[in-house]
């Protein structure tokens, strides 16, 4: 499994943006990989639990995934008409989780905030 994760985490280091379980199998299928979607599937949930990853929901509840640009703790802006996307920091998010745990009687809180706008490029070429 191993070769088959380095394989499908190679794929996602190679591409621009997120792209889903069934991208993944298509572009390592047409290299000529002999791989099942299932395995594809076990691979990006293996690199998600170790942070090598990326993952977001979409609107329509398929989850996406990305190489993670940074192995710190980070939340993603995205783009909602071309899915581009800026790892950002929020140390405020990070102090209001805690605290809310906290008043809760909850330990080892995590979580996970994406935030969704329209990026720079997509507004200038809007129509008015």
């Amino acid at each position: 499994m191993s070769n088959r994760r380095d394989a499908v985490h190679e794929i996602l280091r190679q591409s621009e943006g997120f792209r889903s379980a069934q991208d993944v199998y298509a572009e390592m299928r047409a290299e000529g990989a002999k791989i099942g979607l299932t395995t594809v599937y076990r691979a990006l949930q293996a690199l998600a639990d170790k942070g090598q990853v990326d993952v977001l929901r979409t609107d329509d509840g398929e989850s996406v995934y990305r190489a993670c640009a940074s192995g710190d703790h980070h939340h993603h802006l995205v783009c909602r008409r071309c899915g581009h996307t800026v790892e950002v920091a929020g140390p405020a998010v990070e102090r209001w989780a805690e605290a809310v745990g906290a008043e809760h009687g909850f330990t080892d809180v995590t979580h996970t905030v994406e935030v969704f706008g329209t990026c720079s490029s997509c507004s200038s070429s809007a129509p008015a």
